[in-house]
């Protein structure tokens, strides 16, 4: 009568492999789904917008007079469709009055939540929370925090604000 032995080692062995294999197999499987499921391509498309939006509401608060020509350039660059028609065809106008005021004006963003996307649209709304200081010729800076709704449409170039305005404060929905 023939006795066999089984190594305790090899079939240790022969376990982990398995296991190791199984475990390869569905990480792969994972990454691949993960990586080719539309809610990221979604995701994506909400951090771009929000960059953006965020970005773009910080160039529209912010302006020196000492560096007015790059100041609007940021402006028109940051905007699109209607908004940007405004801020071209009202240029020398405001040039001027920035000139005699002789403002700088900084904005800071603190906080930006998309709150509406349409991907396939290609529009998104924003809603962007900003400290703007505003420095006078004389005077000390004076800060006030503001929160901006964003208009977005997404332009060849990217994600640009097509409508800015100040958001409600308070319950103003319930007057």
């Amino acid at each position: 009568m023939a006795r066999t032995t089984r190594n305790p080692l090899l079939a240790a062995a022969l376990a982990l492999t398995v296991a190791a294999a199984g475990f390869a197999g569905w990480g792969g499987w994972s990454w691949y789904s993960a990586a080719h499921d539309d809610s990221t391509a979604y995701a994506k498309q909400r951090d771009a917008a929000l960059a953006a939006g965020e970005q773009a509401v910080q160039n529209m608060n912010t302006l020196d007079h000492r560096d007015l020509k790059r100041g609007l350039d940021t402006w028109e660059e940051s905007a699109t469709g209607e908004l940007r028609k405004q801020l071209t065809d009202g240029r020398g106008e405001f040039e001027k009055q920035i000139q005699q005021a002789k403002t700088v004006t900084s904005a800071k963003v603190l906080s930006g939540a998309v709150t509406e996307l349409d991907d396939r649209a290609g529009r998104a709304s924003v809603l962007v929370a900003v400290r703007i200081t505003v420095t006078a010729p004389k005077g000390k800076p004076a800060e006030k925090e503001s929160r901006m709704l964003g208009e977005l449409t997404r332009t060849p170039e990217g994600w640009k604000l097509s409508a800015l305005g100040q958001a409600p404060v308070g319950n103003a929905a319930a007057e």
